[in-house]
């Protein structure tokens, strides 16, 4: 009792400090602050140099408020908060300040109480903790209106160590200016998801899946899950495959009439059995509203693909699905012969634009639902309000002018048809080797500058292009430097002098420009041109100077009428030189071409009735009007894709329920991860996604994908080689 008599004559005499005391017998822990008994549960032991604090494990009490929520009309409110601590920042020796973060935003802490404050310069940084104190107005000086918590800090009475981090830490998350490179963040991600940007990141995905959700309720949209270990399908990119210890006897299947198996599986070797894990439910939402129990279907889906590494992709992502009964076909234009001829004249008269709304195909009441998901969520998220439809382009105008099929419309720089400017010969020289000449022109650029070395090293990165620089009021005599127009000069014994003289004033080079010229087959094909791709580029760097400026409104773009079939290195191994399909297989030809798709000859004029959502260069969902005739379906399958008895026996299934008297049908599905990280404007994915994986698909933090035990192995027939 000595020892306890002692410690309450110290207690005495130390009534304006906050030593901690843990007082034997049955006497509670208590601590005096500001004149106040606080419970010594609540508050830290003292800490040892050099030793780590031990975590809190017991009762602690509810916080009261985020840390993102007090404002100036709390002022001395008593508040319990609990958080991640920041460093301090010190403002004289009994006076600091620090910083308590969570999800909901950060709170500033002042510090006077000297006990307290020697307390809180020996927890770690990053540590969890629980604190009590009082709200209070700052300093006028000191007030940070841009802040949600700018008006207001903390004092502390009290702190408690819930647990306590290292104090050294792979990286600190609160130091956004010493961030290590992503590959060690992403191994600690459960660090790095403390950064603001991140956590705010995941705040509004949430709220972007809950916009989404909402909308398609209100418009008899069912939510329905579909299955995600499915049968590997000739769909058009790679499957992951799942081993399976289900029996390797292949299964026997029924006919119609129930009389047994179809045919005798025989002596069949017993082969390792897999699933594949679904690249989109794309033939589980057509079956879905084929058996007409759902009308209106979606779901924020998990879709897995197998790619090569790219720069922003990740092998398993998120899309919000969706699937609609009755979608009509669109209605029947001009005859295939008259729309070729307007559609070569738009060609040739560059400059000229197609209607703003050109939506020639079916799949309106889809567009109608995807826009107004898109019209919301910008309304809601961003404040921003969208015109009532999006614009609409072919596929055609869009690589002819833009030479991309996802078009960025903030800017200018349109691509120029030089062709429908050069004489007659030189034309059908072209012609004859289905061949367009087209340029590229920008301002005339400061020789010897940085602007300047940038582009020229454009030129070195596409080597199909040519680049000639153009002085003031030069004329037409620049085409004599271009080696293309050489070419064709010599090839039809003409000279520059039949070349239209017009042609500088019509590419605005009076002035002097830089002009990129690059011949390319008359034909569209792929996503994008030699000088599609530059425009881009040449966009960037002349943003970066100062030269160009980007438009801040949103611009929405449908892209419409895609070849329906297409030879795309991209699927070559899959297609193995056959036609490919464009968007899927189960893509409906338009109305206009439905005769030309049992024409082998005429095959690559047939445009599909596909749609592709873009905004800013970036397409952000795509859909069709599905094929719901099931000899139509079949015949893309054997004559056109010309898939293999056993490819075609993979889609049986479909083409069963096809022949059940299926609706029309379409749908679309958003690239939810890349629409979110349009929102939060960050350029990468991962950005967006709470674990994401690396551009090669592996896991840093759960160190996936990882070999497997031989013995599990055997369990499913697999052997290593």
């Amino acid at each position: 009792m000595q020892a306890v008599a002692r410690s309450f004559r110290r207690l005495s005499s130390c009534v304006h400090h906050a030593h901690l005391y843990r007082l034997s017998g049955s006497v509670q822990h208590h601590r005096l602050v500001r004149h106040k008994w606080i419970p010594a549960d609540y508050l830290p032991a003292d800490p040892l140099p050099g030793k780590q604090p031990e975590a809190h494990n017991g009762h602690f009490p509810s916080r009261t408020h985020n840390c993102g929520v007090l404002r100036a009309q709390d002022a001395d409110t008593d508040v319990i908060l609990v958080g991640w601590l920041l460093p301090e920042r010190k403002v004289g020796k009994s006076l600091s300040f620090f910083t308590l973060k969570d999800q909901y935003g950060e709170t500033q802490l002042a510090v006077h109480a000297r006990g307290v404050l020697n307390v809180m310069r020996e927890v770690p940084v990053e540590s969890a903790v629980l604190v009590k104190g009082r709200v209070k107005i700052r300093p006028e000086k000191n007030k940070m209106p841009d802040q949600p918590t700018g008006e207001i800090e903390v004092a502390v009475e009290s702190l408690t160590l819930m647990n306590p981090a290292d104090r050294k830490l792979p990286f600190y998350p609160s130091d956004p200016y010493n961030l290590p490179k992503e590959e060690l963040r992403m191994q600690y991600r459960y660090l790095d998801l403390r950064r603001s940007a991140l956590t705010s990141n995941l705040q509004k995905r949430s709220k972007v899946a809950h916009i989404v959700r909402t909308i398609l309720h209100e418009r008899d949209f069912t939510e329905v899950e579909t299955p995600i270990l499915l049968k590997s399908t000739p769909e058009g990119a790679r499957e992951f495959l799942v081993p399976t210890r289900v029996s390797s006897n292949p299964p026997q299947v029924f006919t119609s009439e129930g009389s047994g198996p179809a045919s005798d599986s025989g002596s069949a070797a017993i082969q390792p059995q897999f699933y594949a894990l679904p690249q989109s439910p794309q033939q589980p939402k057509q079956l879905l509203v084929v058996s007409g129990a759902v009308d209106r279907y979606y779901q924020l889906a998990r879709c897995f693909r197998d790619e090569d590494g790219r720069k922003d992709r990740q092998p398993e992502f998120t899309q919000v699905d969706l699937e609609m009964a009755w979608v009509d076909w669109g209605e029947p234009q001009v005859t295939p012969e008259v729309q070729t001829t307007s559609l070569e004249a738009t060609v040739e008269q560059s400059g000229i634009e197609q209607a703003e709304d050109t939506w020639r195909i079916g799949g309106r009441n889809v567009r109608d639902v995807v826009e107004t998901v898109i019209r919301n969520i910008w309304s809601q998220v961003e404040g921003i309000e969208l015109p009532p439809q999006f614009r609409v382009m072919t596929y055609h105008e869009a690589m002819k002018r833009y030479g991309s099929d996802k078009p960025d419309l903030r800017f200018g720089l349109e691509i120029f048809r030089v062709s429908s400017h050069l004489n007659r010969d030189m034309r059908n020289t072209l012609r004859e080797k289905r061949e367009i000449l087209e340029a590229l022109v920008l301002p005339a650029v400061p020789p010897g500058t940085a602007y300047a070395s940038e582009l020229l090293k454009l030129v070195d990165a596409e080597s199909k292009i040519e680049h000639i620089e153009v002085a003031a009021s030069e004329g037409t005599s620049w085409l004599a430097r271009s080696r293309v127009v050489q070419e064709l000069l010599s090839s039809t014994g003409t000279s520059t002098d039949v070349l239209d003289r017009d042609i500088t004033s019509v590419m605005g080079l009076e002035k002097g420009g830089s002009v990129w010229l690059a011949k390319r087959p008359r034909k569209t094909e792929g996503g994008s041109t030699a000088l599609g791709r530059l425009r881009l580029e040449a966009a960037k760097i002349a943003q970066k100077y100062g030269a160009l400026t980007f438009s801040n409104e949103p611009k929405f773009l449908w892209v419409t009428e895609f070849p329906l079939f297409t030879h795309d290195e991209d699927k070559e191994f899959l297609a193995k030189g056959r036609w490919s399909s464009s968007h899927h297989p189960f893509t409906a030809p338009m109305l206009d071409d439905l005769e030309k798709l049992y024409k082998p000859d005429k095959i690559h004029e047939v445009r599909g009735q596909h749609y592709d959502l873009v905004l800013n260069g970036v397409e952000i969902g795509g859909g069709s009007v599905r094929v719901h005739d099931a000899k139509m379906q079949e015949y893309v399958f054997r004559e056109i894709l010309q898939l293999g008895e056993q490819e075609i026996a993979s889609f049986e299934h479909l083409l069963q329920a096809l022949r059940s008297g299926a609706p029309p049908h379409g749908g679309f599905a958003f690239g939810f991860d890349r629409l979110v990280a349009i929102l939060c404007k960050t350029e990468s994915i991962r950005d967006v996604i709470a674990f994401p994986k690396t551009k090669d698909g592996t896991d840093l933090l759960f160190k996936s994908p990882s070999p497997a035990d031989m013995s599990v192995l055997a369990q499913y027939g697999i052997r290593p080689q």
